[in-house]
């Protein structure tokens, strides 16, 4: 096959991985297809954690469809280099040989230390052509938060929020909803089904009262993550309706919620959220660093920050947000006491300001997105 056909075959792999994104963890996305001739024999992607691999479902359902004898001589795509280590499931690369692969393409090198090159040499052994490296960027790109808590044991952080034209979140009485118009809103509904988590602090429990779902955009809600020092937030708030009996919003879905505190604060409204299923995890001390620890053994591979300034400043000047979401609103506010995005980070000269690299702007309706990735950040 040339070039772009292995660049077409793999921009499917991309969009078939996709379909699973924030349900996965810790594992990465991924996505195959089996191709021979020009045509599609069989294609899956990875559900979640325990269930096959995308190479397994393309290649069972290949055989299903066509009979084992069709796949041997045929070309494998594969977004992300074929596992080759025992794991909850068999090594793919043992899967690939045995079905009779002739030719694999792969998106990236897995950047896991258990495989990291190891599943391609192994094919190559076995007298399989390999092909690295195409639509790497993208493929890079898909998996951010994996390759990045691979590397760091942390997740990858984004920080999402919504501000008028000048620079506010709010009115200076504290009255934000809505900034942004539906469409951009909605966006934000994906971006949180695309996390394992969604990180807010008390203050915005109390002001806010958030609900912090995908609103029925998808099936999947990331976990509901409150930070609180002292843990003093409203019983009726929306972020302690977890289970399925609840109404609203919630429609039958489970809707997780962990609020992680310090010892002895508030231990009658621990008693209660805990009575109410909202999972309660205290910490000596509650620092950025010690909850992106926490979520990164759980094996989250990608995190979203939707809070206020001051937890906002905390997180970055921590190194907990390595890309930006921010929503742009055609609206003026004024007013010098209106708060901002992000509170004080300690910077005096402009030099100092934080810089975004492979920033991107992008118009949803009447409202502008800009994303981009903090220029410290690896």
């Amino acid at each position: 096959m040339n070039h772009r056909q292995d660049l077409d075959w793999m921009q499917y792999c991309l969009e078939l991985a996709a379909k699973a994104k924030g349900q996965t963890a810790p594992n990465p996305l991924v996505g195959s297809v089996i191709v021979k001739q020009g045509n599609r024999l069989g294609a899956g992607f990875h559900p979640k954690a325990g269930q096959p691999h995308a190479e397994a479902l393309a290649i069972a359902e290949a055989r299903a469809k066509y009979g084992k004898a069709a796949i041997e001589g045929a070309t494998l795509y594969v977004n992300l280099e074929p596992c080759n280590h025992h794991g909850r499931t068999p090594p793919c690369t043992e899967a690939i040989i045995k079905a009779g692969i002739k030719r694999v393409v792969v998106g990236m090198i897995d950047p896991d230390l258990r495989v990291s090159g190891t599943g391609c040499d192994r094919l190559r052994q076995a007298g399989i052509e390999v092909i690295t490296g195409i639509a790497e960027a993208a493929c890079q790109r898909l998996n951010e938060g994996f390759v990045h808590r691979v590397r760091h044991q942390t997740p990858l952080g984004i920080f999402k929020y919504a501000m008028t034209l000048d620079g506010k979140i709010a009115t200076a009485a504290g009255h934000s909803f809505w900034i942004t118009g539906e469409a951009a809103r909605r966006e934000v509904h994906l971006l949180r089904a695309s996390c394992d988590a969604v990180i807010t602090g008390g203050n915005t429990v109390r002001l806010d009262n958030p609900l912090l779902t995908t609103h029925n955009l998808t099936t999947h809600n990331p976990l509901r993550v409150v930070l609180s020092r002292s843990l003093d937030l409203p019983r009726d708030a929306k972020l302690w309706q977890v289970g399925n009996s609840d109404r609203g919003d919630n429609k039958g879905q489970n809707h997780p919620t962990l609020v992680i505190t310090q010892p002895h604060a508030n231990p009658e409204l621990q008693s209660y959220l805990c009575d109410r299923g909202v999972e309660i995890l205290t910490l000596p001390e509650l620092t950025i660093q010690a909850v992106i620890q926490e979520l990164g053994s759980r094996g989250m591979n990608q995190v979203l920050w939707e809070c206020g300034g001051n937890l906002a400043a905390e997180a970055i000047a921590a190194g907990a947000v390595q890309k930006v979401y921010a929503f742009i609103a055609p609206k003026l506010i004024g007013d010098f006491a209106a708060p901002s995005p992000i509170a004080d980070l300690g910077l005096r000269q402009m030099s100092q300001a934080l810089d975004l690299r492979q920033t991107e702007l992008r118009q949803i309706d009447r409202d502008w997105l800009i994303t981009g990735y903090l220029n410290n950040q690896s």
